[in-house]
């Protein structure tokens, strides 16, 4: 008999979302490992509970789903958190980029997409496109003047999609078997094309002028 597909960390402050959630993925061969109500007793038992994937609602009191994955990456732990909303709004997907979180779903999502990005998280993958980025594109509309300078490598934006994942350079550098240095010196290639000096805005102008 196969084992679970991934073991999940599941938050949200209402009880009754968090039955179904796991009603959901037990069903799917996901294991929920543990339940928490809030952000801050999330974190306090991950410390003991290893798992694969936190799957942590995006809006909670006290300390919610943004603060969970900022505080992560903030202690370097790579356990990859998918967030769940029921706000339509691109700003969010902003934020979840900038705190670094690894995915990003509405609620309202079907199972197996459910089921699907936490398989992929689970393997170090990246998804954070659920919504359109069209209104983003809209919101940060730039002009001819704010083309790149000159043309993406491949490279480079595989670089460019990992910043938007919220990722160090050191983070990058071990995902891309590449030395730190040489990630920074790309970092700043990809900065200067844009136009740029903060990682965050590169991402907007490079979701804006469709490089990612």
């Amino acid at each position: 008999m196969s084992g679970p597909l991934a073991t999940v960390a599941l938050a949200d402050d209402q009880a009754l979302v968090r039955a179904g959630l796991r009603a959901l993925l037990e069903r799917q061969g996901i294991v929920i490992a543990f339940e928490a109500g809030d952000g801050e007793a999330l974190l306090a038992q991950l410390r003991d509970t290893p798992v694969d994937v936190v799957l942590s609602d995006i809006r909670m009191p006290g300390v919610d789903g943004l603060e969970v994955a900022r505080r992560l990456r903030d202690a370097s732990d790579a356990t990859p958190v998918l967030l769940l909303t029921t706000f339509d709004e691109p700003d969010l997907l902003l934020q979840a980029t900038e705190a670094g979180a690894r995915g990003f779903l509405l609620k309202d999502a079907a199972p197996d997409d459910l089921r699907d990005a936490i398989v992929r998280l689970a393997a170090g993958e990246t998804l954070l496109q659920p919504v359109s980025t069209d209104p983003v594109r809209a919101r940060y509309r730039y002009h001819a003047d704010d083309a790149p300078r000159d043309l993406f490598t491949e490279r480079e934006v595989a670089i460019l999609r990992l910043l938007a994942g919220g990722y160090s350079n050191k983070e990058i550098a071990r995902a891309m078997f590449l030395a730190e240095g040489t990630v920074k010196n790309y970092v700043s290639t990809i900065l200067d094309k844009l136009d740029t000096r903060d990682r965050t805005r590169a991402v907007l102008k490079a979701i804006t002028l469709r490089v990612i």
